[in-house]
């Protein structure tokens, strides 16, 4: 009894806690959204607790933030692709066609990060918005310009939960040269997010100086993870950034080329020093990427398909590919069946072909439209994958409903505003007409 009061008081304490955080996210939710991305960008992904399964930190918040801040938006064909794609994987997992773990990583890491993208601009402004993410985007680029100049990096002295733990907190190196990683535990996975960053650099609603030193800043973070998927998406994010952003000024347009063509000349010659020195390195992480085609031949319409890993296929054991399979795609397929990897990687390729149409050129469609190239060539590891699944609820949200200083006008508010100029008008129309009638007859 002794020993179970003070444990009581504690889960007591606990649980007011955070009915006492909800109530706070729920009347700030500008806040929200800060805290939101500073976790995102700021936490590692092996912090978090087990309740049943590991819940990271990243995934509690973005779970208590879609309790809160629940809105009803206007429901589109695409969001029942999404829908299609977690009924169908939690119909698998059930049937034993698809593991807990997999099914698990779905639901939280892909599911929910798109409902939070697709709802937030029902409490939050584009530009509250934009402002925030190139604000820790540029903070992010600044500790890792200092992990590569100190070589010392301070997320990984954060202790968390394992086996995540182990599989991230090691420093990485090509060329005998430090990777940044940033709090993401992988070079890639920082890379690619601060690629993504960038086109909300780009439309931020800053001066020229500031938002040129945070593209600058941004630049330099991705340049630093010596990551080829994350300088490859930059340039392209970039490069769509400048051409087709609107809001952006031509005076900006030309200084961010200028810029983006002087750190290239700049860069080009480090970064292929550095790729050059690794060597045998770079060129075996690129043909084992080529190599794991040869598992197209295991992919089922529905579900994985067993115990592929003992396999041998042509002159390949596909055991060899069971650690690690770097191709977002292919691991997709592999895991859940052709059906729902379809499904759900359609839902990607909608929102990045928003760009085509001026109304959908967004920072968030330009974010994902950029990131296109990396979804067959790296994994959709630690806080890479939920901030790519947010960026594609969010440029949805941001192309389907109007947006006002407080967040998105609701198709029903929306509808409200056109009925009562209407009444307004008629009701104007009705009393000119009387009085013409009534001068008339006088």
């Amino acid at each position: 009894m002794t020993m179970g009061a003070p444990s009581a008081l504690l889960a007591l304490g606990a649980l007011a806690s955070a009915v006492i955080g909800l109530f706070v996210l729920r009347a700030m939710p500008r806040m929200g959204f800060v805290l939101w991305t500073c976790v995102a960008f700021l936490i590692p992904v092996w912090v978090g607790v087990t309740l049943g399964f590991f819940w990271s930190a990243i995934t509690v918040l973005t779970v208590a933030l879609i309790v809160v801040n629940a809105r009803m938006v206007p429901l589109l064909p695409v969001d029942g692709m999404m829908a299609g794609f977690a009924a169908l994987v939690l119909g698998l997992q059930l049937a034993g066609g698809v593991t807990l773990g997999d099914a698990v990583t779905a639901m939280l890491e892909w599911v929910i990060p798109y409902t939070w993208g697709r709802i937030v601009l029902a409490r939050v402004s584009t530009r509250w918005v934009t402002s925030v993410i190139t604000a820790l985007a540029c903070i992010a680029a600044v500790l890792a310009l200092i992990e590569f100049l100190t070589s010392y990096n301070p997320f990984v002295l954060i202790p968390g939960s394992e086996p995540l733990y182990s599989a991230w907190n090691t420093l990485q190196e090509r060329g005998g040269i430090l990777r940044a990683e940033g709090a993401f535990g992988h070079s890639i996975a920082l890379g690619a997010v601060l690629a993504m960053s960038s086109a909300f650099a780009f439309a931020a609603p800053w001066r020229v100086v500031p938002k040129t030193l945070a593209v600058a800043l941004i630049v330099a973070g991705t340049v630093v993870t010596f990551s080829r998927a994350g300088l490859i998406t930059l340039v392209l994010t970039v490069v769509l950034s400048i051409v087709l952003l609107p809001g952006v000024s031509r005076r900006f347009r030309v200084i961010a080329t200028v810029v983006g063509v002087a750190g290239a000349v700049i860069a080009l010659p480090v970064v292929g020093s550095v790729l050059e020195s690794a060597g045998d390195e770079a060129a075996g992480s690129a043909g084992y990427r080529t190599d794991l085609l040869v598992l197209l031949g295991q992919v089922r319409l529905f579900g994985n398909p067993g115990e592929w890993q003992t396999l041998v296929t042509g002159d390949f054991y596909l055991g060899y590919f069971a650690r690690s399979i770097d191709n977002a795609l292919m691991l997709s397929l592999l895991r859940y069946g052709a059906v729902p990897a379809i499904l759900a990687f359609g839902v990607i390729v909608i929102a990045a072909l928003l760009i085509l149409r001026r109304e959908g050129r967004s920072p968030a469609a330009v974010a994902v439209a950029g990131q296109l190239p990396s979804l067959v060539v790296v994994a959709l590891i630690t806080q890479y994958g939920a901030l790519l699944w947010f960026c594609v609820g969010l440029a949805l949200a941001w192309r389907w409903g109007r947006q006002s200083e407080g967040g998105t006008v609701s198709p029903a508010a929306d509808q409200r505003v056109v009925m009562g100029t209407v009444n307004q008008a008629t009701r104007g129309l009705s009393t000119d007409v009387s009085r013409r009638a009534g001068g008339g007859a006088s």
